[in-house]
C-alpha cells in the first residue's frame, strides 16, 4: 500500500510527571489505577514543560525504516561485482518457501503484480464477485477488473480494523465466487471462522499479506490460508526491499497459472503435462519478475524478520500495557493464538466521545508535549470514482450506503511511532506525556 505521512514529531526536553502527590510517593502512576493522575503540572500546550526530552539523534535512530546494513550492502555489491544477476530470484523463492512452508511460491515485481497474477490464476467466468475489504490499498480491489471480475465491498471489524465476516455473510450473492481478506497493519483476520464459512459457501479463499511479514494464527503463516496469497516488499512494509512481491499457492495449477502470466521464462519449467507448458516462450503476456536487487535486499531482510518483529513486539507491548489502562484507549483486538506484527505505526483506538475532547485536539495537546502522533484515514476504496463507472466493470459494483465500521476506525484511530530496539526512556516519557494530558482533558474540552 502507499504509505502514509501525516507523522509531525518534535522531540524536546523531558519532565517527570507528578513530582509530588500520593501517587508518586507510592511509586504509582495511571498505569497502575487505571484513572487519569491528578493535574500536577500545565499543560506543555498551555505553556507548561515538556514531557518528551529525548536525543533527536536517538529517536531517529530508533524509528528510522527501512533498515538497512552491512549485510544489505554487501548482498547488492556482490550482485553487480560478480554478474550473478537472477540467481537472486530462485534463491529468495526457496528461503522464502521454508520460511511459510508454502506448497508453492513465485516472485513478482510488487505486490500489485501478485494480485494481478493471482486474480489471472482464478480463471473464473467475467462477470464473477470477489469480496473485498473497502479498507484497503486499490490494488486489492482493482486489478480482478483486467479479467471481468467485480468486487463486493466488505467493512471491517471496529475491534479489529481487518475483515468483517458478519458483513460479508450479508452481502453474499449468487456470483460471488471468492473472498480476499487483507490483514490490517499486521494483524491477522479471524482466518479459521473465514475459512469455515468459505467452505461452506463454495467459495475460493484468497489472501491480501502484504502487511503482515512473519504473522501467523494457528502456527500458520499469513499467506498459507488461503488457495492462494500475496505479499509485499516495498519500501514501507515489515519486510523492505524497496519494491518486490510474492504469491502463495497451495495448488499446481494455481502456481503455474500464475506464474506464467509474469513470466514468459517459466512454462518450459513445467512438466509436459501441464496445461501450461505449451506456453513456451510468451507466457500469459507480462513480465512481472522481481528485481535481482531488491531479490538480495529481501534475503537479507528475512534472516532478521523475527528478531526485528519481537524487538518491535516488545516495545508496543510496554507502550500499549500503560497506554490501554487510560480512559477511552484501546487496541485492537489480537487473538491469543493469533501472532501480529506491526506495519508503519502503532496504532491505538480512541473512543473519543467517551474521552471528551477532539482528535485536533487530543494530537495538538501530545505534540506540544513531544510526542511524535498522527492520524491517516484510510480511503474508502468504494468512494472512488473509479468504481462508480460500469465503463469499466463487467457489471457495476454496488456501491454501499456506509461502512460503519470503516468510518469507526478512520475517525478514532491514532498512530504513534515503532521502536526499532530498546527504548525504555522513551517509552515511559511518552506515557508520561499521556498521562499528562488525559488529567487535563477536561479543560481541553473548554478549550
Amino acid at each position: 500500500m502507499n504509505t502514509p505521512s501525516d507523522s509531525t514529531s518534535s522531540r524536546l526536553s523531558r519532565r517527570t510527571f507528578m513530582k509530588s502527590g500520593t501517587l508518586a510517593v507510592a511509586g504509582l502512576t495511571v498505569a497502575d489505577y487505571g484513572f487519569a493522575a491528578p493535574k500536577a503540572e500545565t499543560l506543555a500546550v498551555a505553556g507548561g514543560a515538556k514531557s518528551v526530552n529525548f536525543p533527536k539523534d536517538q529517536f531517529a535512530a530508533l524509528t528510522k525504516w527501512p533498515r538497512y546494513g552491512d549485510a544489505e550492502k554487501q548482498a547488492v555489491c556482490d550482485i553487480l561485482d560478480n554478474h550473478k544477476f537472477y540467481e537472486e530470484l530462485p534463491a529468495f523463492e526457496k528461503e522464502w518457501q521454508e520460511y511459510t512452508k508454502s506448497p508453492f511460491v513465485k516472485n513478482h515485481i510488487n505486490g500489485t503484480s501478485a494480485l494481478t497474477s493471482m486474480y489471472f490464476a482464478l480463471d473464473l467466468p467475467a462477470g464473477s464477485e470477489i469480496m473485498v475489504p473497502s479498507y484497503t490499498f486499490f490494488a486489492t480491489c482493482l486489478a480482478m477488473r483486467f479479467f471481468g471480475c467485480v468486487p463486493i465491498f466488505v467493512d471491517i471489524d471496529p475491534k479489529t480494523a481487518t475483515f468483517d465476516l458478519e458483513d460479508a455473510k450479508r452481502k453474499l450473492t449468487p456470483q460471488t465466487k471468492a473472498v480476499v481478506p487483507m490483514h490490517s497493519w499486521g494483524l491477522p483476520c479471524q482466518m479459521d471462522l473465514i475459512s469455515d464459512w468459505a467452505k461452506e459457501k463454495g467459495l475460493i479463499l484468497l489472501e491480501d499479506a502484504a502487511h503482515a511479514h512473519g504473522a501467523s494464527m494457528q502456527g500458520k503463516k499469513m499467506g498459507t490460508w488461503g488457495a492462494m496469497g500475496i505479499y509485499s516488499f516495498q519500501a514501507s512494509k515489515v519486510m523492505p526491499a524497496i519494491e518486490g512481491g510474492m504469491g502463495m499457492y497451495q495448488t499446481r495449477e494455481y502456481f503455474e497459472r500464475a506464474a506464467a502470466f509474469g513470466e514468459y521464462n517459466d512454462p518450459v519449467k513445467f512438466p509436459t503435462t501441464s496445461p501450461v507448458h505449451a506456453y513456451e516462450g510468451t507466457g500469459f503476456g507480462q513480465k512481472y519478475r522481481m528485481h535481482p536487487l531488491a531479490a538480495a535486499l529481501a534475503r537479507q531482510q528475512l534472516k532478521g524478520l523475527d528478531g526485528l518483529n519481537a524487538t518491535v513486539e516488545k516495545s508496543v507491548r510496554a507502550m500499549n500495557a500503560a497506554l490501554t489502562r487510560l480512559d477511552g484507549i484501546s487496541e485492537p483486538h489480537c487473538r491469543a493464538d493469533q501472532q501480529r506484527v506491526y506495519y508503519y505505526r502503532n496504532m491505538l483506538l480512541v473512543d473519543f466521545k467517551k474521552v471528551g475532547i477532539s482528535r485536533d485536539a487530543l494530537l495538538k495537546a501530545l505534540r506540544a508535549e513531544g510526542v511524535e502522533v498522527s492520524f491517516w484515514d484510510y480511503p474508502e476504496q468504494h468512494k472512488l470514482k473509479i468504481y462508480s463507472e460500469a465503463k469499466w466493470w463487467t457489471h457495476p459494483p454496488r456501491i454501499p450506503e456506509s461502512m460503519p465500521g470503516n468510518q469507526y476506525i478512520n475517525a478514532n484511530h491514532i498512530f504513534l511511532p515503532l521502536f526499532y530496539g530498546d527504548a525504555p526512556e522513551l517509552t515511559q516519557q511518552y506515557v508520561t506525556a499521556f498521562e499528562k494530558v488525559w488529567a487535563h482533558r477536561t479543560d481541553l474540552a473548554k478549550a
